[in-house]
């Protein structure tokens, strides 16, 4: 134990480059055999897991395509069954050609457009038919066939038979019955809901080869398709497919079975298809996956080897990369200790030990400028505590002379100077209120209606206001001066602009449990294009044009934003020749 400690204590104080290129070689070295030994074994479970996982993918991608082409064309029975010449033809109580030729050309119309479908018939309950290439045999109801009956007593449900050998019905072209896969449906009558006929369709069974064909289930894999009866509907040309007996597959459903044939280890899956009752099932060696998970084992131990080797050899070249400046700017910062400031780190690259260096040059530029601007500092420090002093004074000053100025015309009974003197002293007092920025909601009322007084007396009749502010918000508190520049906006912009007598309206509420003020005007309003600019200035503060947006507008707003948050501010609105209405939102604070 004691020899560890002493090897770990060795180790800890030596170099760091030492200490880099062990550090590389164990993080480079226990990954990797970690991911070569363990990814292998994992790969060799998991890989037949997520082929099979495709496999089973694939194949009930093939049914879902066979499904999709077998529901498209019973789709064109739904509406050839409701196609009112075909519903015509059917109705027919005697011979009519002309009737015949239009239900035939609106068959061959949809089986032109569909290259799937070789051909249909539609035969009434009377034992008459019509179609596009299809023709009866014989003199025998075609109302007799399986596939007439089968329908017409389960009107519901598509009738699909595989190799529809044996039937009275043939073809212009003469295709063999083996090459197509036959569907029927009933015509149902909607006002007596009973079966008037039925609609026979041939399918070309190339469709399901171009299907399975497409998938591409691999270079010795198949693929093939049975009915429910256990009857090929489609297989490849191979001699695997005739040695897989029909109970293998019958109850296969999710699982995978393994079987031996002809020597050789095959995986069998199966998809039942709920909709046509069909199996389509997949057939795929199991060699060529073991072949596969072989190669990619040995591929994976030499690239492991190679990359260990790689690996070392650059962490031996970037710790030295590494290493080098960090000593260099370790004997500066040496003599930094001990007071040289002359001194200067160069470093050819711009990457993190550049930066650092880059750093420490500037650290030394201002350890020496700071050392020479102490001094000065203190100086500007005591000047700007006499400033404070100054300006501490300079209100009283203000106030003590408004105070004379309206003793002296009181005692000249100057009425209306004393009444202006004494709202600009409320205005200048609620306005320093010994700096401090936030004031009760009352204070912020008497601020603004002193401003309105003296206003009042400049406009006489041509400005008239109202306040109206309800007492139990009186005591809440807000940012002082906030209502004065928006009232003082609204007369300059709104009601100075205005012919006859203008009116402002300042109001106070609690709503959405927020503290709201309301001040309109009739003024001239705002043009829609500016309001939107207005609004848009007022939303995003770090993009304002404050001489179009006014520097009133602006500060009431961007203090409320800085102060409260996002959500409280101004908002704008108006209707130009109407007036202006300005939202002023502030939280509600005790």
């Amino acid at each position: 134990m004691d020899a560890l400690d002493t090897i770990k204590k060795l180790f800890l104080n030596g170099k760091i480059g030492n200490k880099l290129a062990v550090y590389f070689l164990m993080v480079i070295l226990i990954p990797t055999v970690t991911i070569t030994t363990l990814g292998n074994l994992m790969y060799k479970k998991s890989m037949s897991s997520e082929q099979n996982a495709n496999t089973r993918q694939m194949i009930q991608q093939i049914s879902n395509n066979v499904d999709f082409y077998i529901k498209g064309n019973e789709n064109i029975m739904t509406y050839l069954s409701d196609d009112p010449r075909i519903l015509k033809f059917i109705g027919l109580e005697t011979t009519n050609e002309a009737v015949e030729d239009e239900a035939s050309r609106t068959i061959l119309k949809f089986s032109s457009l569909h290259p799937e479908i070789e051909g249909i018939m539609v035969v009434s309950s009377k034992d008459t038919y019509v179609s596009d290439i299809m023709y009866r045999i014989s003199r025998d109801p075609l109302t007799n066939e399986e596939w007439y009956i089968k329908a017409a007593r389960n009107p519901e449900t598509l009738q699909i038979f595989n190799r529809p050998i044996g039937r009275n019905i043939n073809n212009v072209f003469q295709y063999p019955e083996d090459d197509v896969v036959s569907i029927s449906k009933a015509i149902i009558d909607k006002e007596t809901n009973k079966c008037i006929g039925v609609i026979l369709a041939d399918i070309k069974v190339n469709v399901i080869k171009g299907v399975i064909e497409n998938a591409k289930p691999g270079q010795n894999g198949f693929v093939y398709i049975v009915d429910n009866n256990g009857k090929i509907i489609y297989s490849p040309v191979n001699k695997v497919v005739y040695r897989i007996e029909d109970n293998w597959i019958e109850d296969l459903k999710d699982k995978i079975l393994i079987k031996n044939i002809k020597g050789n280890e095959y995986e069998i899956m199966s998809v039942n298809s709920s909709y046509t009752k069909w199996r389509t099932v997949g057939v795929f060696p199991i060699e060529g996956v073991q072949r596969i998970i072989k190669n990619i084992k040995y591929a994976s131990f030499a690239i492991a080897v190679i990359t260990l080797i790689t690996a070392e050899l650059l962490a031996i070249f970037f710790t030295k990369s590494i290493v080098n400046p960090i000593t260099e700017l370790k004997g500066l910062m040496k003599k930094t200790e001990q007071g040289e400031f002359d001194i200067y780190f160069t470093q050819k690259y711009d990457d993190e030990v550049g930066e650092l260096g880059r750093a420490f040059n500037h650290m030394v530029k201002e350890i020496k400028k700071l050392i020479g601007l102490v001094q000065i500092q203190e100086k500007k420090k005591r000047k700007a505590e006499i400033e404070i002093l100054h300006a501490q004074i300079k209100p009283h000053f203000l106030y003590n002379t408004l105070d004379t100025i309206q003793w002296m015309a009181q005692e000249h009974n100057a009425s209306d100077v004393v009444f202006m003197v004494n709202n600009l002293s409320n205005i200048l007092r609620i306005g320093l209120n010994s700096g401090a920025e936030i004031i009760k909601v009352k204070q912020e009322i008497e601020h603004v209606k002193s401003y309105l007084a003296i206003q009042k007396i400049r406009y006489e009749d041509k400005l008239n206001y109202e306040i109206d502010i309800p007492e139990e918000i009186m005591n809440l508190k807000v940012l002082k001066i906030t209502l004065q520049p928006l009232v003082e906006n609204a007369i300059y912009h709104g009601i100075k602009e205005k012919r006859g007598k203008g009116r402002i309206h300042i109001k106070g509420q609690i709503k959405d449990n927020k503290l709201n003020f309301i001040v309109e005007d009739n003024g001239v309003g705002i043009r829609e294009d500016k309001l939107k600019e207005i609004n848009a200035m007022i939303q995003n503060t770090n993009n304002v044009d404050k001489d179009f947006l006014g520097y009133g507008i602006f500060n009431v707003n961007a203090r409320i934003k800085l102060t409260y948050g996002n959500e409280y501010g101004v908002e704008y609105s108006s209707e130009y020749g109407i007036g202006t209405v300005v939202n002023v939102w502030y939280p509600i604070v005790e």
